[in-house]
């Protein structure tokens, strides 16, 4: 099979389900597990935009002129209280209406530290399957991404707002993490004119991955100096598949590689 990847489609059961988009063809990843495969890239990259073929990548999976125009490359998908879009405003307002002029949600998700993060209120679970969260809760519940992005900046000041992609594969989780009591423990700490937007939901979402062994020393592999990637399949956490000896592949950041995939 073969054609342009973009990052797995996921659903959260029992354990994590992956799919991985293949051009047209879509292939259930948990079902490879303790097999093994290979990965080829060819060397072409098609803009996940405009789908002209691009000599470099940017962003996740644009090519330069569409990573400089494209809505979904904007800055505010990044900070999102830089966002407009409850302005009427961005480089494509009727884009911007749709996807991020919508309810949003800020959210604490455990690993092995607290982070706070947001996303559309429809990307609930996926963001937190995607970043490899062992656990989430909703904090706030917002009417458009820029007060979700208010909300998180001041949010900044007790926890992180980024993963620590090593420790995440390496499943290094703080087992004494409790969500409830880091929510609420904020509650009266938050501005005022923030407080509305509080969450009384305190269903804390647990995640589980289907991976057989994590690596104790996680390396990463990369198609633009491994053209070739193959091995066993042990495991898949966020978006890495993870490999018998204990290299890992984002396959977000290849978004747009022309692949070819050998089970």
């Amino acid at each position: 099979m073969a054609g342009t990847i973009s990052k797995m489609k996921v659903d959260l059961q029992d354990e994590v389900k992956y799919t991985l988009i293949l051009g047209d063809d879509a292939i259930d990843m948990n079902s490879l597990i303790n097999k093994d495969i290979r990965l080829f890239w060819n060397g072409d990259i098609f803009c996940s935009a405009c789908g002209k073929k691009t000599k470099n990548s940017f962003g996740e999976g644009f090519c330069y002129p569409c990573f400089q125009s494209a809505p979904e490359a904007t800055e505010c998908t990044i900070r999102p209280e830089l966002c407009r879009a409850h302005l009427g405003e961005g480089r494509d307002p009727e884009w911007e209406e749709r996807n991020h002029n919508t309810p949003h949600i800020v959210y604490l998700a455990a690993s092995d530290i607290v982070k706070v993060g947001v996303t559309r209120i429809t990307q609930v679970p996926t963001r937190w399957i995607d970043q490899g969260a062992s656990s989430a809760i909703r904090l706030a519940e917002t009417p458009n991404r820029y007060e979700a992005g208010i909300l998180e900046v001041a949010l900044k000041a007790f926890f992180a707002d980024k993963t620590n992609w090593q420790r995440m594969l390496k499943n290094e989780v703080d087992d004494s993490i409790d969500l409830v009591e880091e929510k609420w423990n904020l509650h009266d700490q938050l501005p005022e004119d923030l407080i509305q937007f509080f969450s009384e939901n305190d269903e804390v979402i647990d995640i589980n991955y289907p991976v057989l062994t994590y690596p104790t020393k996680v390396k990463s592999l990369s198609f633009d100096k491994t053209p070739t990637i193959e091995g066993k399949l042990v495991g898949i956490k966020g978006q890495y598949l993870i490999f018998e000896d204990g290299s890992v592949l984002n396959i977000r950041k290849h978004t747009s590689y022309f692949l070819e995939v050998t089970i």
